[in-house]
């Protein structure tokens, strides 16, 4: 017997939620099988914050010492007001839209049905089959703005069709997994003085993300609906080490 410490996790899910979880998994891999091209028609985004400054992990800040030197000291950080909300949107192949919300701006469905007109914009330009063949399927999470009846009503009235997501399902939306953590890592550390230096350096990390970066990105969303259903429905990251 060994004693250890409870993991956090964003939030206890009762058995049903546990169980939609595993649906939502299992269907999504039934698709998978009934076409192999299923993730290229898929289009993922997200919102998230950036900040002027983020605190760099414990990794990023270990540092040799001997037995006489005194433990590093790390204090907690609050965010300033100096930040930035990023949208983006992105493929197995690349980015296909972003943008940075207005300062003040509340991301609500009025907003967020101006943000998907000009997704759909770039589905036109930068996937013309796709746009042509109207086979292209949308993918977000269950935030209130992309839930709301306007937004509901703006997607069947343009036949946009949606990937089904489970509610409280943090491990699984390819944004919250891979982009917005590959981002804010390169953050860690660093110091902006205005929101147009997070703008900027935000920019310089989408360009160095390759088309393999986004395959990556999408071949483990897949696999994480294995180990969703693995675990029952029940949160599973850094569980074995990751």
């Amino acid at each position: 017997m060994r004693r250890i410490a409870a993991k956090f996790v964003p939030r206890l899910l009762s058995n049903d939620q546990q169980d939609h979880q595993v649906q939502v998994c299992t269907e999504l891999q039934k698709a998978i099988r009934h076409d192999p091209n299923f993730l290229s028609r898929v289009i993922t985004g997200d919102e998230s914050w950036l900040y002027d400054y983020g605190p760099e992990t414990k990794q990023q800040s270990l540092q040799r010492k001997t037995p006489s030197c005194l433990l590093l000291k790390k204090t907690c950080q609050v965010h300033s007001n100096i930040k930035s909300m990023l949208i983006i949107f992105f493929d197995v192949r690349g980015i296909v839209h972003k943008e940075f919300v207005p300062p003040g701006q509340t991301v609500n469905g009025k907003f967020y049905c101006e943000v998907l007109r000009r997704l759909r914009e770039n589905v036109r330009r930068k996937q013309p089959e796709m746009w042509k063949n109207g086979n292209w399927l949308l993918h977000h999470d269950n935030a209130p703005a992309h839930t709301s009846l306007v937004v509901q009503e703006f997607l069947t009235k343009n036949n946009v069709t949606t990937v089904p997501h489970p509610a409280y399902s943090p491990d699984l939306p390819p944004c919250d997994f891979y982009v917005f953590p590959k981002m804010k890592l390169r953050f860690n550390g660093r110091r902006f003085a205005s929101i147009e230096e997070v703008q900027a350096e935000s920019q310089q990390i989408l360009n160095t993300l390759t088309p393999a970066d986004f395959s990556e990105c999408f071949q483990k969303w897949q696999n994480r609906w294995d180990r969703c259903i693995q675990a029952q429905g029940d949160c599973f990251e850094g569980d074995n080490g990751n």
